[in-house]
């Protein structure tokens, strides 16, 4: 190679690398749990047979795709077994998986949860998976094992099942151990495994968020959604720097961050009358002998057995009113919210560390999309809320989508616009902006939909409750 063409060839190489690192999709909803890509564009039509790429089946799991150049990452439980699994993106072809080895298996919820629910996280030499069951795992890009950190089996709320999801960050593995009890934010080295940091946290109840990034007034932090309490921690040792109050009682959503402020937008049932569970709405008629005890073997005849756990309060193996007077109690004491952070707050915050709240159209499962300027939520019965990002002007809200049903999925968004999911498989695409949402397109992929999709180059990439999909043009 002549010394003439040196340049131009080190300017296309840096230009191809370039490009490659920023079209990926690392971990739980893309780059720090945005949920855009600002490179991809997706297909806005598509459908099982339409603009598809490809389609595999793949085994039970709620993880999400999680993307780095030809690779795809997903977590599964088949046969018994907790998995990591890699697929070729250019057509779907598995390439390697490897057992968790989990001694045992964490308590889960079997009609809506999944011991295999976490996405894996991965900055293109290294895939890091979490497992409530076992620990985190790290495996290079071929598979092999690289270390791991063992923790003990997850006691979830209620034994639903772990939820939320690891990222990295400055050469740290960062994931959120909140359980029914001991809840702590662990931090551990990409490079070996050994653990840097443990911070406990003792007045947040549980949740089933993901932390996330925020270069906070110049800070680095991690920032850790938690029931009745949001708080930020010093990326390097785990300090807490600041908590905010007024949360929902149950945390099922990941904030996200803004060039100026931090949105978080959260529901849980129970607050607001008619919402929470009760006794003679849910339970009472299972009791057939009414003797105002419901046994296990009641419940599993009016199909609420999946359930009986997390309502069973004290433990005893029944379920009586006190149980759900106690867990109505417990839900009440959250407040439901979408709310604007400043940047720069310290210690408990106060209201005027907020920019502005809004307490309609909440989302229950699906976090806040930031976009072009403005937050997006999606509440249950598929009712879309648009709101300015820097004012909390309502531009609409509750506006319904024609896709009625429970949304899992957290909604993303690229090339001009959104993609949401409801939980029995209707995808809705519109288009970003305006005074009402603008439907694109709708298709109904006839089962469960309950993993976030990922947007990387071309393609969208979906996984059902049995199979991955990829769609492009």
């Amino acid at each position: 190679m002549t010394m003439r063409l040196l340049p131009i060839f080190a300017a296309t190489v840096g230009a191809a690398l370039t490009a490659s690192a920023t079209d990926n999709w690392p971990q739980f909803r893309g780059p720090n749990a945005s949920g855009i890509s600002d490179s991809a564009k997706p297909p806005a039509v598509f459908a099982p047979g339409t603009n598809q790429i490809w389609k595999i089946p793949v085994p039970s799991g709620a993880s999400s795709p999680c993307v780095w150049g030809d690779l795809i990452f997903l977590t599964a439980f088949e046969d018994g077994k907790l998995e990591t699994l890699c697929y070729q993106r250019k057509d779907g072809k598995l390439l390697w998986k490897a057992d968790a080895k989990a001694e045992k298996i964490e308590d889960y919820n079997i009609a809506e949860g999944s011991p295999a629910a976490s996405t894996p996280a991965t900055d293109g030499e290294r895939v890091v998976s979490y497992f409530g069951s076992c620990g985190l795992i790290c495996y290079d890009t071929k598979g092999k094992e690289l270390w791991r950190y063992s923790l003990p089996t997850a006691e979830s709320p209620g034994g639903f099942g772990t939820g939320g999801s690891p990222i990295i960050e400055d050469g740290l593995v960062v994931v959120g151990r909140d359980q029914s009890t001991a809840c702590s934010l662990l931090a551990v080295d990409l490079k070996t495994g050994k653990k840097v940091w443990e911070t406990a946290r003792p007045d947040v109840g549980p949740g089933f968020g993901t932390p996330i990034f925020w270069k906070n007034d110049g800070a680095k932090e991690i920032v850790m959604p938690g029931s009745f309490k949001l708080k930020g921690y010093d990326l390097k040792t785990g300090e807490e720097r600041w908590s905010l109050a007024g949360m929902p009682s149950f945390t099922c959503t990941t904030p996200v961050v803004g060039p100026d402020m931090l949105y978080f937008a959260g529901w849980s049932p129970g607050k607001e009358p008619g919402t929470g569970p009760s006794w003679d709405g849910m339970v009472k008629p299972a009791d057939k002998d009414n003797d105002n005890v419901v046994t296990l073997e009641e419940a599993k005849a009016a199909h609420f057995d999946a359930f009986f756990k997390p309502l069973d309060v004290n433990g005893d193996g029944k379920l009586t009113p006190d149980d759900l007077a106690a867990m109505q109690a417990q839900m009440a004491r959250g407040e439901n919210v979408l709310v604007a952070i400043k940047p720069g707050g310290k210690g408990e915050l106060a209201e005027s560390g907020v920019a502005w709240k809004q307490t309609r159209g909440l989302p229950y499962v699906p976090s806040p999309l930031l976009y072009k300027d403005r937050i997006y939520i999606v509440k249950d019965g598929g009712m879309l809320s648009s709101f300015d990002a820097a004012t909390g002007k309502v531009y609409y809200q509750q506006e319904r989508l024609d896709a009625v049903g429970n949304y899992y999925t957290s909604p993303v968004a690229a090339d001009g616009r959104i993609y949401v999911a409801s939980l029995n498989g209707r995808v809705t695409v519109l288009e970003a902006g305006g005074d009402t949402p603008k439907i694109l397109h709708q298709a109904d992929f006839g089962e469960r939909i309950s993993a976030t999709p990922a947007l990387v180059g071309d393609a969208i990439y979906y996984r059902t409750a049995t199979a991955l999909y990829a769609f492009g043009k």
